[in-house]
């Protein structure tokens, strides 16, 4: 029990100052969500004003001529596989089962088994601002920046010892991270893969179909973050809008929290970033939990005031437009000539460069999707060519159409994206990381390839109802080239939109910051043009923010269409127009998925059994001469495969711990006062005796000296606490009943060693020993504790005192030669000593006694 109860010190050691953290956390919190919600009640008036005036007048964007499937995973998982898991708590690893659901939850479980009988997960893992990483170097690299004021350096040692040489690990900035690793590099891969797209399609939390909400909230965040004098993009701008929040709460409240606790954590390096993962764990869930619910009632409050507010935009339409253009008119005549010159001088001739770096990798993902695309698609016309079976052929349609979900068929085209490369730009223009611009890049080329394959689906359905199934290949090859053709528009219209986005994503910003100096101060005397009863729907601000994209959206509109004028990348010109090029087409578009496995009568890729026979996209990691996949946390690889992190745990209770694994085996961070106050302040437990002559009595004494700790450390005692239980005296009638026993034990071993030998037991029920043999000093002993009158033994001392009967006969060789009477005697008394055991009753306080406890300052 040493590493648990040191991981329990370690977590009783940090939450210094509880009344610190809750002056500082709930207030900074309510402070956040008071200011976000002022800007959001503005931002939703906006944002509904824009829909219902593009609504009455009209307009959009060119038609795509690719198909888009509503729900193209319903009734699909995504994976699910065995690899194994650090504890923190006992710093072990532990195999679990990993279960991700259409939803991209990573879910585990204790077994297979568990998640069968649809028991809920040990620990579900949201990874939205996660990263998947593969070494622990670049962990380490992270990790060793979270704390001030330490001299780290990536070459040091983790607080962890990784079991193989293939690690996986999800880093957060604020939230727990969680290890784990796999046996085989080609494991490695496909699980970061997989990891790697929980991670994109978490991110991707605002639903574009909302397009009142969504524009109100990232304005709102937008806005928020520019009065704070944040005018780059953002990296942690995923999730779900509470994740967002929470994340622009920790923004300024971490830096606070690690200078006030960061200082007064102890011990070595490991140990304090230990400690300080739990605390910002413990403090984001904290507000995690207040960004929920304020939220969801700022919604709802924003929701009951929807239908008036429509109501108004609708009978005030017209003064509202030309209020709206009388006030951007005068903006304009103010900020024009300053933009013009800051375009000239800071951004045009930049403007080429930064569009080139988006190009290239975006293209050369785009085009690895379609090269994808047309492999998948010819490997199935070559085997209708080859006289494979409709049973092959449904198999091979079922897997095309989750092709865009298939996070390993689709690494080549996201590893393109993944070079993109800011580097010198993103100083100028104060870009805080490319992974934005990767992100959303990637989320478009599987929504691409989603696309393509439902169009193909369809016109393929199409063409067999029509003409039967006697010309497959030909039918297969003509729905190709169709397909293929209107995903080069498509994907053309969408890059090029894509590139206008992130070039004014990288230049408004920056154009904003610049010009705050001289416009800014001017804005509030634009206000007074603005009728009171109008001023919900417009806000000087957003149209001030208008003028200055307009000012270089000119600009943006020429550089992109002099690259589709080139046609290095594949672009084609917007006076190229397919609309109404397949008018039948988009019939098509509201009918079902095609189900090629009831079609052909095939069910390849089913899960039969629970939960609705749902078939998995990430077909399962098949290893040959590997003792995995485990059945069970309980099934894990020997310390030869596998080692533990401390070679001194104790084998006694490394198998009471699998045996009683208790309700979660998962680290926890702290959640109570005492617990986040001795995380500051570490309780050392020591181990005495009292002296039989002086009264022991309960109490703590201040004190003033320093104790060595086990890394060699000397820290300061301030208190020593002395806790004694009433059963002193018990415990001292135990020591002494089982000292006075050892000679009687010694004696009855010699007599039974000289009396003749008989055959051996081979009744296999005894719990201490697995061989069937007992040993006399075993006996001797449990008769020792169990004889006495009215006596109530400690379980601990009677765990202990049979586990050390244990160790000396399986070491003493003449312990096999004891006959069967001595072996049934030695049996009859430990059934004696277990049904005891069970009556005993004595309270977790007693089992301490003879502890001082020192708070080290």
């Amino acid at each position: 029990m040493q590493t648990t109860s040191c991981f329990w010190s370690c977590l009783r050691s940090a939450w210094c100052s509880y009344m610190h953290l809750k002056q500082v956390r709930f207030p900074r919190t309510r402070d956040v969500m008071g200011q976000f919600g002022d800007l959001y009640e503005k931002q939703y008036a906006v944002a509904l004003f824009n829909v219902v005036r593009f609504e009455i007048e009209g307009g959009g964007a060119p038609q795509s001529q690719l198909l888009h499937r509503k729900d193209p995973l319903a009734g699909h998982t995504i994976f699910s596989g065995s690899l194994f898991q650090y504890l923190e708590e006992n710093r072990k690893w532990r195999n679990r089962f990993v279960f991700i659901p259409n939803s991209y939850a990573v879910n585990l479980y204790e077994s297979k088994a568990a998640h069968d009988r649809m028991l809920h997960p040990k620990v579900s893992i949201n990874c939205a601002g996660y990263k998947a990483l593969t070494s622990m170097e670049e962990y380490m690299e992270l990790l060793n920046s979270s704390l001030p004021e330490i001299k780290a350096k990536p070459s040091n040692a983790p607080f962890i010892k990784c079991a193989t040489q293939f690690p996986l690990i999800l880093w957060h900035p604020y939230a727990r991270h969680y290890f784990f690793c796999v046996v085989t590099e080609k494991e490695q891969q496909k699980w970061h893969a997989v990891l790697q797209d929980c991670v994109r399609h978490s991110n991707n939390g605002l639903s574009e179909e909302d397009t009142v909400q969504t524009p109100a909230f990232t304005d709102s965040v937008r806005r928020y973050r520019q009065v704070k004098g944040h005018y780059g993009t953002w990296e942690m701008m995923c999730g779900s809008p509470p994740q967002i929040l929470a994340n622009l709460v920790l923004e300024t409240l971490q830096p606070e929290l690690r200078n006030a606790i960061g200082p007064r954590l102890k011990g070595k390096l490991q140990d304090r970033q230990r400690k300080w993962m739990l605390i910002s764990d413990a403090v984001y869930r904290q507000v995690l939990t207040q960004t929920s619910s304020q939220y969801a009632a700022l919604v709802d409050a924003c929701e009951a005031q929807k239908p008036s507010l429509d109501v108004r935009l609708r009978g005030d339409m017209d003064m509202l437009v030309t209020t709206k253009e009388h006030v951007i008119g005068k903006i304009r005549a103010l900020v024009m000539p300053k933009a013009e010159q800051l375009l000239r001088s800071s951004i045009q001739p930049y403007l080429g460069s930064i569009l080139e770096a988006l190009m290239e990798p975006t293209s050369r993902g785009f085009a690895e999707v379609r090269d994808t695309f047309f492999k998948e698609v010819v490997e199935i016309s070559k085997n209708s060519l080859n006289g494979s079976g409709k049973d092959k052929l449904g198999e091979q349609l079922g897997r095309l159409s989750m092709l865009a979900f298939h996070p390993v068929k689709m690494q080549s085209g996201y590893q393109q994206m993944q070079q993109l490369n800011l580097e010198g730009l993103q100083q100028r223009f104060d870009v805080s990381s490319p992974n934005v611009f990767v992100s959303r890049a990637q989320i478009l080329m599987r929504e691409q390839m989603d696309n393509a394959v439902f169009t193909f689906e369809q016109l393929l359905h199409q063409a067999l109802e029509a003409q039967g199934e006697d010309d497959l290949c030909k039918n297969i090859q003509k729905c190709q080239d169709r397909v293929i053709k209107k995903y080069d528009y498509d994907s053309s219209t969408v890059r090029k939109k894509f590139f206008r986005e992130a070039l004014l994503q990288i230049i408004i910003p920056y154009m904003l910051q610049q010009l705050a100096p001289s416009c800014t101060p001017e804005l509030p005397r634009f206000q007074e043009l603005i009728f009171e009863d109008l001023s919900h729907f417009l806000l000087v601000e957003n149209m001030y923010e208008e003028v200055v994209l307009q000012s270089v959206s000119k600009d943006i509109m020429m550089a992109v269409k002099e690259a589709a004028v080139q046609r290095r990348h594949n672009l084609y010109r917007d006076s190229i127009v397919l609309t109404n090029s397949d008018p039948n087409l988009h019939l098509l578009e509201e009918t079902p998925p095609v189900d090629w496995g009831a079609k052909f009568g095939s069910d390849g890729g089913e899960e039969k059994g629970f939960r609705g026979r749902r078939k998995q996209v990430v077909s399962m990691i098949q290893l040959e001469g590997l003792p995995i996949p485990y059945e069970s946390c309980l099934e894990v690889p020997g310390v030869e495969l596998i080692p533990e992190e401390d070679g001194d745990v104790a084998e006694d209770d490394r198998e009471e711990n699998e045996e009683n694994p208790g309700p979660s085996e998962d680290p926890k961070s702290p959640d109570s006062v005492n617990q986040i106050r001795d995380l500051i302040n570490p309780v050392v437990e020591v181990v005495a005796l009292p002296d039989p002559e002086e009264d022991a009595t309960t109490g703590t004494e201040t004190t003033n000296g320093t104790i060595t700790m086990e890394d060699g450390l000397q820290e300061e005692v301030t208190h020593v606490t002395t806790i004694v239980g009433d059963n002193i005296s018990k415990s001292k009638s135990i020591m002494e009943h089982l000292m006075a026993s050892e000679q009687e034990a010694s004696e009855h071993a010699t007599e039974a060693s000289d009396s003749e030998s008989q055959p051996l037991a081979t009744d296999c029920s005894s719990r201490n020993d697995d061989s069937g043999f007992q040993s006399p000093t075993n006996e001797a002993e449990a008769e020792t504790i169990t004889n006495g009158p009215d006596q109530t033994a400690d379980p601990v001392d009677v765990e202990l005192l049979l586990g050390g009967a244990e160790d000396d006969a399986q070491e003493d060789p003449d312990v096999v030669g004891h006959d069967a009477e001595h072996q049934h005697v030695a049996q009859r008394h430990l059934q004696d000593v277990e049904a005891r055991l069970d009556d005993v009753q004595q309270p977790a306080a007693d089992q301490q006694s003879f502890h001082h406890i020192a708070k080290l300052g």
